[in-house]
């Protein structure tokens, strides 16, 4: 998996180092928050999780720096956005 990312052709897919980390970093936000992985791996590792959609362009980062997802149907899209301001509003009913 970190040989991976030592690769330049995932590098040279987000579009650069920094653009990479940056997207690896919001993935791992969403995915420690409950999202569901894209990819079906037999590992509970998330940044193996993580490689794995970007190198099969299942997540990228548009032109503002957000995370997107390819592929996903609208209604996907709109389950997703929805988890996201859940999780986003931190607090919980315990």
């Amino acid at each position: 998996m970190l040989d991976d990312l030592k690769e330049e052709e995932i590098v040279n897919k987000v579009g650069g180092r920094f653009k990479l980390s940056t997207l690896i970093q919001k993935r791992m936000v969403a995915l420690n928050t409950g999202a569901r992985p894209l990819v079906e791996l037999r590992t509970t590792d998330k940044m193996a999780i993580v490689i794995r959609e970007i190198l099969d362009d299942k997540i990228f980062l548009d032109s503002t720096g957000q995370m997107q997802y390819r592929g996903a149907s609208a209604t996907d899209a709109a389950r997703r956005a929805m988890m996201t301001d859940i999780s986003d509003a931190g607090g919980s009913d315990d």
